[in-house]
């Protein structure tokens, strides 16, 4: 493709993400047009197509594959869903976006990832936060320290009651992992960035409560190849404590604090305050730009490198279910 040529994008998925991020975002640019939208809700499709002016509106992905000729999938629907229709695009040579998490099996992932190589399609995840200027900070001010040990916590209020309301696949535990994968793998990724280390070691525990959905907690235990320990604690259990960081980043002889998507403070003292910024659109925009060019080395990361990210997160999950048996990742990305 050429820098003028139109990218025809075809949405697989149209949720809330799709609709209120990622369709607008792409509709921005004139270099790109979306051919087609598909949903097993296909009324949902329908009213995404009417309101975007999407010319064709499809209920499978393998039909739409079928019939469509586009240059790029925005795989967009919720992980339990995936299970072949990106291997059968990227087989097609159609680039891929697949929002986060890939998948909530490494199986899957995997399989997906091994398509995308052979293929040579580009390829990204939905880790749109590499793009924010704050984690881009951190990460120049962590190149040069040592860091022995990362936290990160997440509050919420309490779960919805266990059948106090109309039960949806977000309140089904083992599709869609409650917070700890939702964000589990957002922490999991930005620290990976900011820190440049990867996770060899995990474990995880939840507290679970029949009268309620989801956990009221769950802490995530990993050791990082350097040696350093990370820490993933979420809570949900009432209001959240006021200014608490999200990120802490100790190393030897001091500590980084990153407060939401506000500040950056070191040892106390602020050294970073953020503007408004739209991550989303920024991942859009040289997405799109990576597939015109034919250069994948101006994204931040790719669908291999977010394995991962996805990997610490589900052997924490497998973990939980083995009492907080520490699960080696080399091992598990190989053998799941």
């Amino acid at each position: 493709m050429s820098m003028t040529s139109k990218v025809r994008v075809a949405f697989y998925g149209c949720g809330n993400f799709a609709k209120n991020n990622r369709i607008p975002n792409l509709l921005e640019s004139d270099s790109v047009t979306i051919i087609a939208a598909c949903d097993s809700n296909v009324q949902a499709a329908k009213e995404t197509a009417e309101r975007f002016n999407i010319p064709r509106v499809y209920q499978s992905g393998h039909e739409m594959l079928n019939t469509e000729n586009f240059d790029v999938l925005y795989s967009i629907v919720p992980a339990y869903v995936r299970t072949d229709v990106e291997v059968t695009a990227a087989e097609k040579g159609i680039h891929i976006f697949s929002e986060k998490p890939q998948a909530i099996t490494m199986q899957v992932a995997n399989r997906i990832d091994k398509a995308i190589q052979q293929a040579g399609v580009i390829s990204t995840v939905g880790f749109r936060e590499r793009y924010r200027p704050i984690f881009q900070k951190a990460r120049e001010f962590l190149a040069d320290k040592k860091v022995v040990h990362v936290r990160f916590q997440s509050y919420g209020g309490l779960p919805a009651a266990a059948g106090g309301e109309a039960k949806t696949w977000w309140a089904d535990l083992d599709k869609s992992g409650g917070r700890a994968l939702d964000w589990g793998v957002h922490a999991t990724d930005y620290s990976r960035f900011m820190t440049g280390l990867n996770v060899v070691r995990a474990q995880a525990f939840y507290c679970e409560q029949a009268e309620y959905t989801m956990p009221l907690s769950c802490i995530f235990n990993y050791c990082l190849d350097n040696g350093a320990t990370m820490t993933l604690n979420f809570i949900s259990a009432g209001p959240s404590p006021k200014d608490e960081p999200w990120f802490t980043v100790f190393y030897e002889g001091g500590h980084l604090t990153i407060y939401r998507y506000d500040r950056i403070e070191v040892n106390g003292e602020k050294i970073y305050q953020a503007e408004e910024f739209n991550p989303w659109l920024e991942q859009d925009k040289t997405f799109i730009r990576a597939v015109q060019a034919g250069d994948a080395s101006i994204l931040q990361s790719d669908y291999h490198d977010g394995l991962f990210s996805l990997a610490p997160v589900l052997a924490g999950w497998e973990s939980a279910r083995r009492d907080g048996e520490c699960i080696d990742l080399d091992s598990f990305m190989d053998n799941s």
